[in-house]
């Protein structure tokens, strides 16, 4: 079996449906934190899913975008360790807001035109999770980047 340590501060990102965690890390921008430590485990045995990934990244725990995580999958588990401990379980949501996350795909939408504007996607309907361009009303569904 593998053995992973305990990290003494950051976070445990569990519940990763198996074969994301690698596109998680990247959408977290893991990859751009010099400093920072992370495990990646894939394809973990798990009783709830049967396989899972899990990640655990050792940093200030300030640094995750807890609403870029929920937009991609808010049944992922969020543990914050302090001093090797889990000390908080956060429940993630669909966030009603989400800046640079997604871009918006209509060639006629004022941020293809203005590179510089922000792509700011607004919750419309939580139940179909659907995301309107703040811009445009361009729909995007889904949350999987």
């Amino acid at each position: 079996m593998l053995n992973v340590g305990k990290i003494e501060e950051g976070f445990v990102l569990d519940h990763i449906k198996a074969g994301t965690s690698l596109q998680l890390y990247h959408d977290l921008k893991l990859d751009k934190m010099d400093d920072t430590t992370v495990a990646i485990i894939k394809n973990a045995r798990s009783n709830k899913m049967g396989k899972k990934d899990i990640l655990k990244v050792e940093c200030d725990i300030d640094m995750l975008d807890l609403d870029i995580l929920g937009f991609i999958d808010h049944n992922i588990t969020v543990n914050v360790i302090k001093d090797g401990e889990i000390v908080e379980k956060k429940v993630l949501k669909l966030p009603e807001q989400i800046t640079n996350v997604i871009k918006c795909k209509n060639p006629r939408c004022i941020t293809s035109i203005e590179q510089e504007l922000p792509h700011i996607f607004v919750l419309t309907d939580p139940a179909k999770e659907i995301y309107r361009c703040k811009y445009c009303e361009e729909q995007y569904s889904g949350r999987h980047l």
